[in-house]
């Protein structure tokens, strides 16, 4: 399995032909974005690209993937994966693909190598700013492109506020604004837009917000209940990891959210400084960055919190 730069990617991508394109589970903007820029920029120099469709996709990224998934019984020459980490991310209908993915696109410091071929740069923001510098090379970018990249890169950190924001990643988004698309509504519809029922569920986790650390850390409880309860979405609960970091005072925050097949997912969003949110996931099964990561879990709601308290503390301990 061969760790290859951007310029080898680059070459291997116009080397080639027939792609499918495969985004993670629960997609989001970063994966989602990467996928159809990275379809679109293939196309523009006459290949045949697709990215296959994703069950879980919301319609808040849908519209993305308009025109892109493949049609029935394509099969794919090429198979390139985008922002994903480890084999368990892979989505039900991408399995197939499992030991056939010819190129890798990541960021993350996680990243299990299970491609043939992996372009991997931890130090980036955002898959989003990998994918940008490898299409830049073989073509010119248009507004399409550079709107379904700017949406990778400006989710992926928060509409530049997580800690993963830097200047490079400024730079990033500043040309892909170059390429002509309106950056605005984009930025109301992700990043200034709730739900109603989104807010209701923000209510709910405020009252069994439990705090600890001297307030510090935070961690909130999504269940099944509480969904019904509002009668919410997923397009409802995008992204609801990082309401907990808005509290004053708070620099770590955990979120549990119960599934209905005896999971609970959990997300976490840290002050890297403070703790290493990808080293207490691993502990948990998990992985991601050291300021926000993730691992799903089987058990109750306590049972799973209180092993999330307890990998907390075990890095606190290390540290």
């Amino acid at each position: 399995m061969d760790r290859i730069d951007k310029d080898q990617a680059a070459a291997f991508l116009t080397s080639r032909d027939g792609y499918l394109i495969l985004t993670h589970v629960r997609p989001d903007g970063d994966t989602i974005g990467c996928a159809a820029g990275l379809c679109r920029a293939l196309r523009q120099i006459g290949k045949t690209a697709y990215v296959l469709d994703n069950a879980e996709a919301t319609a808040l990224f849908t519209p993305y993937l308009e025109g892109l998934v493949p049609p029935e019984g394509f099969v794919p020459d090429t198979v390139v994966s985008v922002d994903i980490a480890a084999r368990s991310l892979f989505p039900e209908r991408a399995k197939q693909y499992l030991d056939r993915v010819d190129l890798a696109i990541d960021h993350h410091p996680s990243q299990e190598f299970f491609a043939a071929r992996t372009c991997l740069d931890s130090g980036a923001a955002a898959c989003g700013q990998i994918v940008f510098q490898i299409v830049s090379q073989f073509t010119a970018l248009t507004p399409e492109i550079g709107e379904a990249l700017y949406v990778a890169v400006s989710t992926d950190c928060g509409c530049f506020q997580y800690s993963n924001t830097d200047a490079a990643i400024h730079r990033t988004a500043a040309a892909l604004m170059e390429t002509g698309f309106d950056p605005y509504p984009i930025n109301r519809r992700f990043f200034r837009t709730k739900t109603f029922k989104r807010l209701e569920l923000e209510s709910l986790l405020i009252q069994g917000l439990e705090l600890r650390d001297s307030g510090t850390t935070a961690l909130v409880f999504l269940t099944t209940a509480m969904i019904d309860q509002v009668g919410a979405s997923e397009r409802d609960m995008d992204d609801i990891s990082a309401f907990v970091g808005q509290i004053e005072g708070v620099k770590n925050g955990a979120t549990l959210k119960e599934t209905r097949d005896g999971h609970v997912k959990i997300s976490l969003r840290t002050d890297p400084g403070d703790l290493n949110a990808s080293a207490v996931c691993a502990l948990l099964g998990g992985g991601g960055h050291a300021a926000a990561a993730g691992a799903m879990a089987e058990g109750t709601m306590e049972t799973v919190r209180q092993a999330v308290i307890a990998a907390i503390e075990q890095i606190r301990g290390e540290g």
